[in-house]
């Protein structure tokens, strides 16, 4: 039996069950199966009606049909590259929070353990010539789009081997090679940025028809459901949708932004019903389970590589499927971290592949002994590195540093050792 496709007449009836509006009648599907609002004199009429978004509770049913089907949802190499993508974003955070322990690392560092279903869903689906637009939280998404272990160790160490010479640190990953256009230590701050590259890529392609055979350059922008407040996203989804630009709005939801309950911040805690509002699909999925997330980024990745406009996804990391959130406290329940990690993403695609006959338990830990030691250089290589050059203090700091970081010789300031002298009384 062909597993059941992505139509709207799926989608409406579990989105106005979780809106408590009535159910919408069926609305025609575009692309691959993404629900939109109709256009014409009734798509005022239908928004006001419902939120027009789509919601992956169902796409239980696409795995059940593909078991009964006896088919599994990736192949034997894709099941592998997940497994070892995630097993690495793991394995490098936990000794990211040992090595700040040990004080070899300095400000703020923020880990991404327990979301790696999403950056490896979405980023290992992108081409070399995409970008990724981060957060704050973007060692994983630095390490799933490519960039060595190695170069992101060392630039966390500070050292001028990392893949920022040392001057980024842990918000600030940056990599032109591999279109990695930076972590973000203000929330929001990236959006732009990354509705700038999805117009570059449009333009490419349009204007100057430098265009790949695949179709348009992808951009994947992450934040945080406390980003969601900010003006600077709703400005994007709209300029995005308004120009049909090829970027997908990832939403990284885990209901908490810092120490501010998202339920408590946001008059609708459901954000992928915003997209609607602004004319592009809005697609929740559990970002607990890799396969959901990879298949509802394969199927938004692929629509704006066709040029049919932006995705907003907002992947559920909040620990419970299911969940009712009607009170945030809930969460903090003694019991929480049994039921996260009963929910482990990389504990669930271990199962499924192991379920599925895709792969053994030994050639498993083959996988995990192959990311250990690869960790484990990272770091021998980080803390082995040297620091930056003094000279190299004001690089990238000023567009012009003449007249202050550089003095009438040529030479800069910060290499005199008068330099710092009566700073403290300017």
């Amino acid at each position: 039996m062909a597993a059941p496709s992505f139509t709207a007449a799926k989608f409406l009836a579990p989105v106005a069950a979780r809106s408590g509006g009535e159910r919408a009648p069926p609305l025609p599907a575009t692309g691959a199966g993404f629900a939109r609002p109709r256009r014409g004199a009734q798509q005022q009429q239908t928004r006001l009606r419902t939120a027009l978004a789509v919601s992956s509770d169902v796409l239980a049913g696409n795995k059940a049909a593909q078991a009964a089907s006896g088919q599994p949802a990736v192949t034997r190499e894709e099941a592998l590259e997940l497994y070892e993508d995630m097993v690495l974003g793991r394995v490098f955070e936990d000794m990211c929070a040992q090595m700040y322990y040990r004080g070899k690392m300095f400000g703020f560092v923020h880990l991404y353990n327990g979301q790696e279903a999403v950056s490896t869903g979405f980023i290992k689906l992108l081409n070399q010539a995409d970008c990724v637009v981060s957060t704050y939280r973007d060692h994983v998404h630095a390490l799933s789009k490519g960039v060595p272990a190695r170069s992101v160790m060392a630039e966390l160490f500070g050292k001028a081997t990392g893949c920022c010479r040392g001057q980024g640190g842990s918000m600030h990953m940056f990599s032109a090679p591999h279109n990695l256009l930076g972590g973000f230590a203000f929330i929001g701050e990236g959006i732009p940025v990354a509705t700038g590259a999805a117009f570059a890529a449009k333009y490419r392609h349009e204007v100057l028809k430098q265009s790949s055979p695949d179709g348009l350059d992808v951009t994947l922008a992450f934040f945080g459901d406390g980003t969601c407040n900010n003006g600077q996203f709703f400005e994007c989804l709209n300029m995005a949708q308004l120009w049909r630009l090829p970027i997908v709005f990832v939403v990284e939801n885990n209901l908490w932004a810092i120490g501010m309950s998202h339920i408590r911040a946001t008059s609708d805690p459901e954000i992928y019903k915003k997209g609607p509002a602004f004319g592009m699909p809005g697609v929740h999925v559990d970002g607990m389970d890799v396969l959901k997330v990879r298949e509802v980024a394969k199927e938004a990745i692929e629509r704006a590589r066709r040029g049919e406009g932006p995705t907003l996804v907002e992947c559920e990391t909040y620990r419970f499927r299911g969940h009712s959130l009607a009170d945030p406290d809930e969460l903090r329940k003694p019991d929480e971290k049994s039921h996260y990690a009963a929910r482990d993403p990389i504990t669930a695609l271990k199962k499924y592949i192991i379920e599925q006959n895709l792969a053994t338990e030994p050639e498993l830990k083959s996988i995990e002994k192959k990311i250990d030691d690869v960790v484990e250089e990272a770091v021998e290589f980080a803390d082995a590195s040297p620091h930056p050059p003094r000279s190299q203090l004001l690089e990238n700091v000023f567009a012009d540093p003449k007249g202050f970081g550089i003095g009438p010789d040529g030479k800069y300031r910060c290499e005199d050792p008068k330099f710092t002298q009566g700073t403290a009384q300017v």
